[in-house]
Formats: C-alpha cells, sequence, structure tokens
C-alpha cells in the first residue's frame, strides 16, 4: 500500500490548526471562565467566612456586653437593697431613739412637775412657818427683851476681830455722814449712850451716830456706815435656817436620784453679819 504522503501532510496540518483553533477559541475562554469563576466563588467563600467570622465575633462581643450588664444590673440590684436595708434600718434606729428621747423628757417633765409641786409646798409650808414664828417673835418682844439686844449688839461690836474692825474704822474715815444705827424699837437715851460708848471705843475717837426705827428688823440693831454693816436680829437666825431649809429642798431630788444615805445636816446659822457692801 502506498503512502499518500501528501495526504498525510495535509491531515497533520489540519489537526494542528485545528487544535490551535480549538485552544484559541474553545478551550482558553472556558478555561478563563472557569478559572475566574472559581476566583469569584473562592471571593465569595473568603467573604462569606469573614462575615461568619465577624459574625461570631460581634456574637461573643454581645454575649460578653450581655453578661456585663448582667452583671451590673445585679451589682446596682444588691447595692440597692443594701441601701434599702441601711436606709429602713436608720429609719427604725431615728424612731426608736426618738421615741426614746419622748420618753425620757416625758418621764423627766412628769418627774419636775412632782418635784416642783413638792418644792412648792414645802416653800408655802416654810413660808407660813417663818411667818408665825416673826410675829410670834415680835408679840414677844418686851423692855428686857430690848436690853438683852442691846447688849449682845454691844458684846459684837466690842469683840470684833482686828480684819473687821480695820474695815470699820476704814469706813468711818472715808465717810463724810454719820453713823446709821436702825433698830426694831425705838431706843432709850441710856441704850443710845450705851451704843454710841461701845462704838468710840471701837473707833478710839468720838463719832456721831444716827439712830432710826425700823419694824421689819426683829428685835434686832443694824449699824452701817459708808458701805460697811454690822447687824444682830433674831432675823438672822430666821433667814439663815430658812436658807438653809431652802438649800435642802433644792438638794433633796438630786440626792433621792443619787441614792444618798447619809441624812441632811442643817448647818448652824450665822449669828455675825459682817460686811463691806461695795
Amino acid at each position: 500500500m502506498k503512502i499518500n504522503w501528501f495526504t498525510v501532510i495535509a491531515q497533520v496540518i489540519n489537526f494542528l490548526v485545528l487544535v490551535w483553533l480549538l485552544k484559541r477559541f474553545l478551550y482558553k475562554p472556558i478555561l478563563n471562565a472557569i478559572d475566574e469563576r472559581e476566583k469569584k466563588i473562592a471571593g465569595q467563600l473568603k467573604d462569606a467566612e469573614d462575615k461568619k467570622a465577624t459574625a461570631i465575633k460581634e456574637q461573643d462581643d454581645f454575649n460578653k456586653k450581655n453578661a456585663e450588664f448582667d452583671q451590673q444590673k445585679k451589682a446596682l440590684m444588691d447595692k440597692a437593697i443594701a441601701d434599702t436595708n441601711a436606709q429602713r434600718d436608720k429609719l427604725l434606729q431615728d424612731a426608736k431613739d426618738e421615741a426614746n428621747t419622748l420618753r425620757s423628757n416625758l418621764e423627766k417633765a412628769i418627774k419636775e412637775s412632782l418635784q416642783n409641786d413638792e418644792l412648792a409646798n414645802a416653800d408655802k409650808m416654810q413660808k407660813q412657818v417663818f411667818a408665825i414664828t416673826r410675829k410670834l417673835l415680835e408679840e414677844m418682844a418686851s423692855s428686857s427683851l430690848e436690853d438683852q439686844s442691846v447688849n449682845t449688839f454691844i458684846k459684837r461690836l466690842s469683840s470684833l476681830n482686828e480684819a473687821d474692825k480695820k474695815k470699820f474704822i476704814e469706813a468711818f474715815k472715808s465717810n463724810t455722814n454719820t453713823i446709821l444705827v436702825r433698830s426694831a424699837f425705838e431706843l432709850s437715851a441710856p441704850q443710845q449712850i450705851a451704843i454710841n460708848t461701845a462704838v468710840n471705843e471701837a473707833l478710839a475717837t468720838k463719832s456721831l451716830l444716827q439712830y432710826k426705827t425700823a419694824s421689819e428688823l426683829i428685835s434686832g440693831i443694824e449699824l452701817t456706815t459708808n458701805g460697811y454693816k454690822l447687824a444682830w436680829s433674831f432675823s438672822d437666825y430666821l433667814n439663815s435656817l430658812q436658807n438653809n431649809l431652802n438649800e435642802i429642798m433644792k438638794s433633796k431630788p438630786k440626792d433621792e436620784a443619787e441614792k444618798k444615805t447619809e441624812p441632811n445636816k442643817i448647818a448652824a446659822p450665822k449669828t455675825n453679819r459682817t460686811s463691806v457692801n461695795n
């Protein structure tokens, strides 16, 4: 069999042309389309993965924020409950304190009212007793009692200590007026002479005395000059006794509150009223 080389070569050329044409106009566009399609799909997959990762991250952030919000909400609720309980306890304690204070003030007011009533009654009784005593002494005053009062006053004047005598002399020297002698009764001439003699002896000089009657002095005599005063009377005893009783009555509620066991002692009345009034 004879080979037609022209035909063979022509067919080979045709085949190569066909392959080139197929590759140029068919396979290459198809391959390019396939590559583009794969790239597009890869890009879409990558976008999907990115979106998925973003969604997962956002979900995690949301869950985290939600958990933080729950914790903050719980903390705020716990704090609000604690503050409410504390405020309630404070209001209850304040109410208890106010109630206790009100009760204490009420008890104190009642106690003071009772004590004031007792003191008022006791003071009223004291005034009545001393009024009766003063009246009785006034009615009992006699000439012999008056002489005794003058003698007691002269004795008191003669027995002045050095300090009181010095005050008396200084008051007399700085006085431009006469020495005033007040008595509950009218002094007789001999009584005035006796008092004048005692005063001159105390001052170691002659003096001028002015005599006046003062009914409020119960069987008593009072000498004054330039702020210096020397006095003696039964009224001094009564006033001293009344002052002591008033002090005892004022201190009685305190002594009862402290449950003092020792009895109150009444101080002896002061009988020597020697003072300098500025």
